[in-house]
């Protein structure tokens, strides 16, 4: 079988020359408004549909995620059409959420499954096999769908199962709205209509997604808690003396969530109150604080530090924006140059700290070094560019640390990509990342971040890797420490302006 979902060839239905009629309904007729040959059987369309009904955020940017409210086998709801010859088999009740919930409303939908009777059917698929949905927006009469939803009744997805088969989309518009090839309810069904292609294809051939979200931090607590963090933090944008995107926002958030569900309440020195309308006052966090390294324009360090978490930032120099943050965030903003060649001790780096390497670049190695050799409680590292411990990332030269088992088999098992040894050079210095964070005594996690950047990968150590032999990770630190120290080719840099200061 070729690895190339077919070509979506649609067209516009006429209605005058059908060889499967619309969907019966006398007191609201249906419109068969477009269709395309099907590229996947029709066992397959209920897992299909099932990815429409679940991940509505796929087919437009204006929506968040959808929430299912309820799923009803019986009592069905009075607005959910009937449809004569077919047995109404499944409701789904879900909310779709808006990304701009001061732009766009939320909105609720019942998303209800169809299937022939019995007498119709000449398989052996069971009685109530699925091949109708219909999508019917929940509005109180009177009042206008969001914009981002289609100006109908209802929006019929169908698989007929003609020679060949073929996918339909049906709908029944409000009285008014166009429905020509150029309207946008036209344009609209077309891509749903190629969508449910893809998803039936990608079922077909057992297509995995190499990139996945929420392994580690669940997406509805992460969404909500973001929303709610972009709009507290949002006046930062007005006074900004530089430039800034809400990637540091989805970060602060992840964090949060991440320490809420990594560290116990009694790791805490004092566990705040309890305070309703903000819970993550008193969530668990890491008991040395935490420590962003390499923190730039410090809106990271300032997002966690004002919503009560204690820890710092350090760079070689204090930006523009530092000056306009309050007291509270400039006091742990600092000026300071990391040198792992000198004898010195690092003053930011207290036992049971978290360590962040935000895009560190030439620090971005050292993170789960310094994780181990301070005692950290954890680390999140997300790699932007590729730097080993005193000179660039080289695929072809730069060591790799051993990995257990086949390396192609360690990035599978960590959703890094990179397909073993055939992926991009990025990739395969995640996983060069990952397997020295293994050679330093972390269990690794990883996780796919849901921010604003196509450097999104993270690469987490919340937990020592118990296979490994008690001094073991330690004397791999110091291994790589002096190896660095004789090669003698880091140069540490100076710092632009006076240390610890801000």
């Amino acid at each position: 079988m070729s690895a190339h979902r077919p070509r979506c060839v649609p067209s516009q239905c006429n209605p005058s020359n059908l060889a499967t009629p619309p969907l019966p309904d006398e007191s609201n007729p249906w419109l068969p408004l477009i269709s395309c040959p099907a590229s996947f059987p029709f066992e397959l369309f209920e897992i299909a549909i099932s990815q429409l009904i679940h991940h509505p955020e796929y087919n437009s940017t204006l929506i968040l995620r959808s929430d299912t409210v309820a799923e009803m086998a019986d009592g069905f709801p009075t607005s959910v059409p009937l449809l004569k010859g077919r047995q109404l088999i499944r409701v789904v009740h879900r909310k779709l959420l808006a990304r701009r919930p001061g732009r766009d409303g939320s909105l609720e939908q019942y998303c209800s499954l169809y299937g022939l009777l019995l007498d119709d059917l000449n398989d052996s698929l069971g009685a109530y096999s699925a091949d109708t949905l219909i999508l019917t927006p929940i509005v109180p009469e009177g009042f206008p769908l969001p914009y981002y939803h289609p100006q109908v009744l209802h929006l019929a997805f169908r698989y007929i199962r003609s020679e060949p088969p073929t996918l339909r989309i049906e709908v029944i518009p409000l009285p008014g709205t166009p429905t020509d090839p150029n309207a946008r309810l036209y344009r609209t069904c077309l891509a749903l209509l190629d969508t449910l292609d893809r998803y039936g294809w990608g079922a077909l051939t057992n297509y995995k997604k190499r990139v996945m979200h929420d392994c580690l931090v669940p997406r509805e607590p992460y969404q909500d808690l973001y929303l709610l963090m972009r709009e507290r933090h949002k006046h930062v944008v007005d006074t900004w003396q530089e430039l800034i995107d809400l990637q540091d926002i989805g970060i602060a958030t992840y964090l949060m969530l991440l320490w809420k569900d990594s560290y116990a309440t009694s790791a805490m020195k004092e566990a705040p109150v309890a305070n309703r309308d903000e819970p993550w006052r008193s969530w668990p966090r890491p008991p040395g604080g935490f420590l962003d390294f390499g923190c730039g324009n410090g809106l990271l360090t300032h997002i966690l530090v004002q919503e009560g978490y204690e820890g710092a930032g350090i760079d070689l120099r204090a930006r523009t924006s530092w000056s306009h943050y309050p007291t509270s965030t400039q006091s742990s903003l600092h000026v300071h140059a990391f040198n792992p060649t000198s004898s010195s001790s690092e003053p930011y780096f207290k036992p049971g700290i978290f360590i962040i390497g935000n895009h560190a670049d030439e620090l971005t190695p050292w993170v789960p070094v310094f994780s181990t050799l301070h005692s950290a409680s954890g680390y999140l590292s997300i790699p932007c560019c590729a730097w080993s411990f005193d000179t660039k990332y080289e695929r072809s030269s730069t060591a790799m640390f051993p990995i257990p088992g086949e390396g192609s088999e360690f990035a599978d098992t960590l959703n890094l990509g990179g397909d073993g040894g055939n992926g991009s050079s990025y990739s395969m210095y995640r996983i060069w990342l990952a397997s020295l964070s293994l050679y330093c005594g972390w269990e690794v996690e990883c996780e796919t971040l849901r921010i604003p950047s196509t450097r999104n990968w993270a690469i987490v150590g919340r937990r020592r890797n118990k296979d490994a032999p008690a001094e073991q990770p330690e004397e791999n630190v110091q291994r790589i420490m002096q190896n660095v120290a004789e090669r003698d080719i880091f140069k540490a840099r100076k710092p632009e302006g006076k240390e610890s200061a801000h």
